[in-house]
């Protein structure tokens, strides 16, 4: 199912990705993460996905402009035994802090919610500051850091339900 931002001339649309996005999904991933390459001294894992496989499986959506369908973002995810894992969320350079990355983390609740899951899980990289910022105003609470797979990794978590900070007041 389709979630649009309505009333504005940047409306933007989450939809399930198809076979004919995997171009526009590989270009916004390589996009979103290229400025990563150096500092890291390689290339950023999501840079690595098979996107067309992942498509094929159903766990990508994209994030396009209404009136365009071009691919703006994208988040691969899917529920585990115990939580939604989401795998990468990428919001091409030209439109991050529009709220594009606000859009697709709300996404995930709903995923979430419609898979009965009560809980997100996902990991950046320790490199990518921006992220590790990002993600505790979005109400995740870092749980782990570790080397997994050659790349130093940063968890985190957050429970569906609780505010954007976090917490709930008793």
């Amino acid at each position: 199912m389709a979630q649009s931002s309505r009333g504005s001339a940047d409306a933007v649309t989450v939809r399930p990705a198809v076979p004919a996005d995997e171009p526009a999904v590989v270009g916004c991933v390589n996009a979103a993460y290229q400025m990563y390459v150096e500092v890291m001294g390689k290339r950023p894992a999501p840079m690595l996905g098979d996107y067309g496989s992942l498509i094929a499986r159903g766990v990508v959506s994209v994030a396009t402009q209404t009136r365009t369908d071009r691919v703006i973002g994208l988040i691969v995810m899917w529920p585990k035994q115990d939580h939604l894992y989401v795998d990468n969320i990428a919001v091409h350079p030209s439109v991050q802090g529009s709220g594009v990355g606000a859009g697709l983390l709300a996404h995930a609740d709903s995923e979430a919610a419609r898979c009965e899951r009560d809980e997100i899980r996902l990991y950046t990289n320790v490199a990518m500051r921006g992220n590790i910022d990002y993600y505790p105003r979005r109400g995740f609470v870092e749980t782990n850091r570790a080397v997994d797979e050659g790349y130093e990794r940063v968890y985190f978590s957050r429970k569906l339900g609780l505010p954007p900070g976090g917490t709930v007041d008793s």
